[in-house]
């Protein structure tokens, strides 16, 4: 980065100065509106970062208040409007009352932003732009422009034959007809109109660029169009293509920002659908909604989401109409010239503010379809009475608290009630008649704890799914479908039996048997009786010759009741019951079974597939995992010849039998984790459509023989005991996916990691020696480890984040990332979110408040990729209690979506995150009902998605909000350990037993696959990501930094560079490094991209000075002023440690054929454990920067100041060379090496392995045990902002001035603190930065330290930066 006074250099950061600043520090009122050009076309809502590559002149900041209007701003500079838009999509044109600022302050303020400062430093931030921006002039869309009107000047010719000549027109293409005029360049005269749908558009081969039009029917009238160019004649051949194959007369304007329709549209009178729905529609105008009527044959007609605000008569007068969509457009009432539509059919007035509708409305007669879901209704409307043809009363999502049978009995042609998502209590039946016409009644989502429905005599489908119910009263007759799950039933009554019922849905409920109407029903194909309290089944249920899916789950069955005759299951679900044995003839009679689920039970065997050598199993799906199985019942299997999916995971085997496993040829998903296999039989080598192993926490020695298999994609032997591989000469190319974590022995050699070269996802262990850094870990309270599935899908959409030292002393920072169908969200928040909380933690100590903005600020810097994509988070932070001088530790947990932490303590489940889906939370659901937003029936918001907030997925505003749940706990000793999880986890998989899981295995790593594979073998198709934190926090335990040792240093540089950081007395905040490291992933995001508005690295915000920084927090077992073991000289009393620098994780999938760190690679030698050439990788970088502040007794001058800094002695980091500095990236710290020392490093045994070995992509192995660590690439900045900078390069020339008077002294003191300093990491800050901001008053002086003779002088540059 330059200095802000090259203006070849200027960014649209850069551009806010010091003007600007002073104009904000006035008032909170004041700020900025960024206002952009519109003659470059706006950033198309795809996914990815947006660059800052536009001109100059594309951007100006205008200075205004929050109470200056439209009409100032464009009199100030000399404009004639001013456009919005919002999240990448449409543009409005703005009012001229409108105040731009404050639609800004209250966008932040509805995002979640309270502090009114932050609000205003947050509005002046460019990258706003992606959510909210401010045109000065209607941008120019092209492809808009095609898709409306195409129109020029072109040689046309009439007819086929020759007599016509050809003549210059003025030809245009809107809407379904070619408009040709009868003069050139004008329109005033007669105008010929060629009606283009189901006509025809051919190219004309005689002549170049030409086209031929041909209207359709027997009077067809043709046209020829030459055109001027190329590009001229692709672009109406498209357009016209498109006309031409439709079959009715349909024009879609839809989402174009229309203010009015094309003035050319109305010489289409052949439309029939006009579909205007989202944009801006004005009333007034030649193309206003006034001038609708001008269509003498529109049949259909959708307004919908234009912001009308009331109800359009005009449209009253189109007489044709047979359909019309209103919906969403604020309307408050109806007029009652609606009477007037006699021929209207279909009429949609959802998302509303509706509370009444006119009488008029009833003399439609053809009014069969009447919408009025969302809206502000307390009663169903009397006017329906007399809408005889309507079938349907679609209610949902109003204010109805009481149904009145009575009221739908009068309604006799009711046939569908839909009044979900209302307020309903109670249902009244009084009346004795029964009502015999509705068949359809959906009660969803409502407040309901009792149904007396029998009066419904001819109900076929009911949905009462979550309410409050506890007993349910129907009719029989006609019931078809039943769905009352997610209620407290505890029983059901039916009369008479329904013999029609053929799908019933009571799971979730408090069922403790079922009712004897259940086994009488004949023709019932589907039972699902998961998550009740059911101790056993009925015979005649099991034996029913009808029965096609049993779905028994989650149960207390202690036993099932023999087959006594051949039966037509094909689906059997018995997971999580009491089962010690399956009935003995259950593959013999049950022989169309296809999937069965017997998963945590007790099972001890399974029953034969035949009673014969022949057997005729169908079976395809078996999930066994999680009972008592050994390797005699696997070989019970071999009858099973269909089998494709198999897991036995979690069981006792100690061998499978090999034999048995070849006949199992159709086999594509074994997974057989955590038994105690010692091998995989070489027979799975004859299962060829095997295309997924997990055989993860056995005691493997040997890799089994799956390499060769063609169609193999996945194999997971983490957790086990392999020492070597053997390979062939190549791979199959299908292969994705290899995790080797948790082999400690096991050694690759150079061969194989070319081998595994091409392997897109490859996890390994990386071997670390002792070293000063293990001191340090093993002083940490806590350890984690984590696992990741993709399930049936083709790409990982969940990414965790995991840092087990973060900031300074001891804190940990852990977060987990569903992007539900998207890989990139997570990513970009998995790389960027770890360096935010650094930033805030700067601001603020209030955890509601850093957390909080921690989601906002990372939410905005998603940039355009958050606009149309989202996901779920979950963050949270083990730090220092605030309040506690004692050392106490607190978790800060902070979620948004599904994602979900659980704490272990005392052996229970405790809940520290809030589930934000519309099913579970009822605010959620009213707030989001009060916006209007239209809710489809499967509970999402405008069918994208099931929560309400999110990071991303801006374009949903202000129904789904990043504003996040906010908790913080204390922690104790009884607290075990921390389980973080996505939602595909914790709904197969429950708090308690979760819980129960880790305790078993207590290793981190293991936990967390055992629980992301039970998932799996429950059910679970999706991606799973689950992370396990083991805390060990003992009341004796020391929670502050641990000590360095001072007696046995492992690293001693030849010559030690001394140097000080003293802060001036006006600077009280502690300094943030900001550190982070250069990473290159692999998704659609580029790391370039990454670097700009989507992906940086650390934030963009001022971190300004905070009053009281926060101090060192020790714990009450080492109250001295010493730090961290280094005596500090002439510290007498308590003060705050400026020096310390927060450490800034990042933690992502990145490929290796990427980096290029310019390193020669032509020795090259066999490394244990690390792959090469290009694979991408697991990654979590863990870089640490500290600094220390060593005060003298009486400083005199900054100058005099000294910094003392030793070399850590972090093994094997990769040290990417530049400016003659090698900077080394391993856990926990940076080290910084001069050049001219490099070489007597490498001589030195204890530092020899520093370096590493380098392969043949010229990378620098660092081996480190936590999170896979295999590579990680920094890069020294060249300039850096702020008063800290990386260690520049030395010149021998430059020297130290020392004072003579106080040269002696120092000398003294430095010769004391030689032996008690034992090391200094070199704080660095990437290059990934953007542009960040210091405003303190007075930075501190960074000067070089002092030694005897020549030393160099560190400089220090600090520029002018935008907030």
């Amino acid at each position: 980065m330059k200095r802000n006074g090259s203006r070849s250099c200027v960014t649209r950061k850069s551009r806010f100065g010091s003007r600007e600043r002073d104009w904000l520090k006035g008032d909170t009122q004041r700020g900025c509106v960024c206002l952009y050009r519109g003659t470059a076309e706006p950033p198309p809502p795809s996914s990815g970062p947006q660059t800052s590559s536009n001109p100059q002149t594309d951007l100006q900041l205008v200075l205004c208040s929050t109470s200056t209007t439209v009409d100032e701003l464009c009199t100030q500079r000399d404009g004639q409007e001013l456009y919005i838009q919002l999240h990448g999509d449409l543009v409005r044109r703005m009012d001229s009352s409108e105040q731009p600022l404050q639609m800004v302050y209250d966008y932040l303020t509805s995002m979640g932003y309270a502090d009114l400062t932050r609000v205003q430093h947050e509005a002046a931030n460019s990258d706003l732009s992606c959510l909210i921006r401010f045109y000065s002039e209607r941008p120019v869309n092209a492809d808009q422009q095609e898709r409306t009107l195409l129109k020029g000047v072109f040689s046309v010719r009439k007819g086929k034959t020759q007599l016509h000549k050809w003549a210059e027109r003025q030809v245009v293409l809107c809407g379904t007809c070619l408009i040709v005029a009868s003069v050139k360049d004008s329109l005033t005269g007669k105008m010929h109109i060629l009606p283009l749908v189901g006509g025809k558009v051919e190219e004309v081969k005689r002549r170049q660029h030409c086209l031929m039009f041909s209207s359709a029917g027997s009077q067809a009238q043709t046209y020829f169009v030459n055109f001027d160019s190329l590009a001229e004649y692709q672009r109406w051949h498209r357009q016209a293509s498109k006309v031409v194959s439709q079959t009715v007369s349909v024009v879609d304007l839809s989402c174009y920002s229309l203010e009015t329709v094309p003035e050319y549209l109305f010489y289409c009178q052949d439309i029939t659908h006009l579909n205007l729905r989202h944009n801006f529609m004005n009333l007034q105008g030649s193309g206003g909604l006034l001038n609708l009527p001008r269509f003498s044959q529109l049949k259909s007609l959708n307004l919908s989401h234009n912001r009308l605000g009331v109800f359009p008569e005009c449209v009253c007068e189109i007489l044709t109409l047979t359909e019309l969509n209103l919906s969403c457009n604020k309307i408050h009432t109806i007029p009652e010239q609606i009477s007037n539509l006699q021929s209207l059919q279909t009429l949609s007035l959802d998302g509303n503010h509706l509370d009444s509708l006119p009488k008029e409305l009833g003399d439609l007669s053809q009014l069969n379809s009447l919408g009025l879901s969302f809206n502000d209704f307390s009663h169903i409307p009397a006017v329906l009475e007399r809408l005889s043809t309507v079938d349907k009363l679609a209610m949902a999502g109003n204010r109805v608290e009481s149904l009145d049978l009575c009221t739908l009995i009068r309604m006799s042609h009711l046939r569908n009630v839909d009044l979900r998502l209302n307020s309903l209590r109670w249902v009244k039946s009084e009346a004795l008649t029964g009502m015999s016409q509705v068949t359809l009644l959906d009660l969803r989502d409502n407040l309901l704890d009792s149904a007396d429905l029998s009066s419904m005599c001819n109900l076929e489908t009911l949905h009462c799914q979550r309410n409050q119910l506890g007993t349910l009263t129907l009719s029989g007759f006609t019931l078809r479908s039943l769905h009352a799950s997610s209620n407290r039933l505890t029983t059901v009554n039916l009369y008479p039996v329904p013999n029609q019922l053929t799908h019933m849905d009571l799971s979730q409920n408090l069922l403790e048997y079922l009712p004897d109407w259940i086994c009488d029903c004949r023709k019932i194909e589907v039972l699902d009786i998961t998550h009740n309290l059911l101790s056993e089944l009925p015979s005649r249920l099991f034996n029913s010759l009808s029965l096609r899916r049993l779905l028994t789950g989650n149960n207390r069955l202690q036993r099932l009741p023999d087959l006594l005759d051949h039966v037509p299951l094909e689906a059997l679900d018995l997971q999580h019951n009491r089962l010690k044995e399956l009935p003995e003839s259950l593959f013999c009679k049950a022989l169309n079974l296809k999937f069965l689920n017997a998963s945590a039970n007790a099972l001890e065997s399974i029953p034969p597939s035949s009673q014969s050598e022949e057997s005729l199993s169908t079976l395809q799906e078996l999930y066994l995992s999680g009972n008592n199985l050994n390797e005699n019942c696997a070989a019970l299997l071999v009858g099973h010849r269909n089998l494709h999916v198999l897991h036995m995971a979690y069981n006792q085997l100690l061998s499978f039998p090999a034999s048995k496993l070849s006949k199992l040829e159709l086999l594509e998903e074994l997974n057989l984790s955590g038994n105690k296999l010692k091998s995989i039989p070489s027979t799975v080598s004859s299962c060829k459509r095997l295309h997924t192993l997990i055989a993860h926490s056995n005691h493997l020695t040997v890799f089994p023989e799956i390499l060769s298999l063609p169609e193999i994609k996945l194999v997971d032997l983490s957790c086990n005991e392999l020492t070597e591989i053997q390979l062939a000469e190549s791979l199959p190319a299908t292969l994705q996916e290899l995790d080797l974590t948790g082999n400690s022995n096991l050694i690759l050699e150079h061969k194989t990691l070319n081998l595994f070269s091409h392997i897109t996802t490859l996890k390994l262990d990386q071997k670390c020696a002792a070293t000063l850094g293990d001191s340090l870990s093993s002083s940490c309270p806590w350890s984690h480890g984590y696992s990741e599935m993709t399930g049936q899908r083709n790409k990982l959409c969940v990414s965790v984040l995991a840092v087990d030292r973060f900031g300074d002393g001891v804190e940990a920072c852990y977060g987990i990332f569903d992007g539900d169908r998207n890989e990139e969200v997570p990513r970009l928040l998995q790389c960027t979110m770890g360096d935010v909380l650094c930033e805030e933690l700067q601001h603020s100590s209030i955890d509601s408040v850093y957390m909080c903005n921690t989601f906002l600020t990372s939410h905005r810097k998603l940039g355009m990729a958050g606009q149309k994509l989202g996901a779920s988070a979950l963050l949270c932070y083990i730090h220092h209690e605030a309040t506690d001088s004692g050392g106490y530790l607190g978790l800060t947990v902070a979620n948004v979506g599904t994602c979900q932490a659980v704490l272990c303590r005392n052996g229970r489940p405790v809940q520290l995150s809030k589930v934000y889906s519309l099913e579970s939370c009822h605010e959620e659901m009213d707030r989001v009902k009060l916006h209007k937003a239209i809710i489809t029936e499967d509970n999402k918001v405008s069918g994208v998605t099931c929560c309400s907030c999110l990071l991303g997925c801006s374009y949903l505003s202000p129904w789904v909000l990043p504003k996040p749940w906010v908790h913080t706990e204390s922690l104790c000793p009884q607290d075990e350990f921390l389980i973080l999880g996505n939602r595909a986890l914790f709904e197969r998989v429950s708090y308690q037993e979760a819980v129960c899981t880790v305790q078993a295995v207590r290793d981190p790593h293991t936990a967390a696959k055992k629980l992301c594979s039970l998932a799996q073998s429950y059910g679970c198709k999706d991606n799973i990501g689950a992370v396990v934190v083991s805390l060990q926090i003992g009341e004796d335990s020391c929670t502050c930094e641990a000590p360095v040792s001072t007696t046995e240093p492992r690293l001693t540089p030849p010559a030690p560079v001394l140097s000080s950081v003293t802060p001036t007395p006006n600077d009280q905040a502690s300094l943030s490094s900001s550190s982070g490291v250069v990473t290159e992933f692999s998704s659609e995001t580029s790391a370039s991209e990454v670097g700009s508005e989507a992906g940086s690295t650390a934030s963009d915000e001022n971190p300004s000075s905070v009053p009281g920084s926060r101090p060192e927090r020790r714990c009450s077992l080492h109250p001295s002023s010493a730090l961290c073991g280094i005596m500090v000289p002439g510290s007498a009393g308590t003060g705050t440690h400026p020096g310390i620098f927060q450490r800034q994780p990042t933690s992502t999938m990145f490929s290796s054929k990427q980096s290029d760190n310019g390193l020669d690679s032509d020795d090259e030698g066999p490394l244990e454990g690390v792959m090469s050439n290009g694979s991408k990788l697991e990654v979590e970088v863990d870089i640490h920067c500290c600094a220390f502040q060593l005060r003298s007794g009486a400083p005199e001058s900054p100058k005099n100041s000294v910094l003392k800094k030793h070399c850590s002695d972090y093994q094997n980091g990769k040290m990417p060379k530049k400016n003659n500095v090698v900077v080394s990236a391993t856990n926990g710290c940076l080290l910084a090496v001069c050049g001219r020392e490099i070489a007597e490093l490498k001589k030195s045994p204890s530092t020899s392995s520093l370096f590493g070995k380098k392969l043949s992509n010229g990378s620098v192995v660092a081996p480190e045990d936590s999170h896979n660590l295999i590579e990680v690439a920094l890069e020294v900045p060249k300039k850096k902002s702020g008063y800290f900078t990386a260690p520049a390069q030395q010149d021998p020339e430059d020297q130290l001035i020392v004072p003579p008077s106080l040269e002696q002294e120092v000398r003294e003191q430095l010769k004391g603190q030689s032996t008690q300093v034992s090391g200094l990491s070199a704080p660095s800050t990437p290059t990934s930065l953007k542009e960040p901001v210091w405003d303190h008053p007075h930075p501190p002086t960074l000067a070089s330290s002092l030694v005897p003779g020549p030393a160099p002088i560190l400089q220090q540059e600090v520029y002018d930066t935008a907030l």
